[in-house]
């Protein structure tokens, strides 16, 4: 553990911060899982209904640095192209 004071804060600060991204990034991949069954099932219009929501999630983590900008939108794009051809 750090001796100066600043330090044992940062240590603190930074494992409070870890344990959110953690937390943000799995309800994140729930979502996507989630799409991604309601697809398999044939459940279109469920699906849907969560691609926004996947997508805001998506974004959201972008703009908190979580991932970068082009694995968002790649993700985005797999997800749309899944929906496409689901409802072809």
């Amino acid at each position: 553990m750090a001796n100066i004071k600043s330090a044992r804060k940062r240590v603190i600060v930074n494992e409070q911060q870890r344990v959110k991204n953690q937390a943000f990034k799995s309800s994140m991949r729930t979502v996507i899982k989630e799409y991604e069954k309601k697809l398999n099932n044939n459940d279109i219009e469920a699906a849907k209904n969560l691609l926004p929501l996947a997508v805001q999630k998506l974004d959201k983590a972008v703009s908190k640095k979580m991932i970068h900008k082009n694995n968002a939108a790649r993700t985005k794009s797999r997800l749309q192209q899944r929906l496409d051809a689901a409802t072809q």
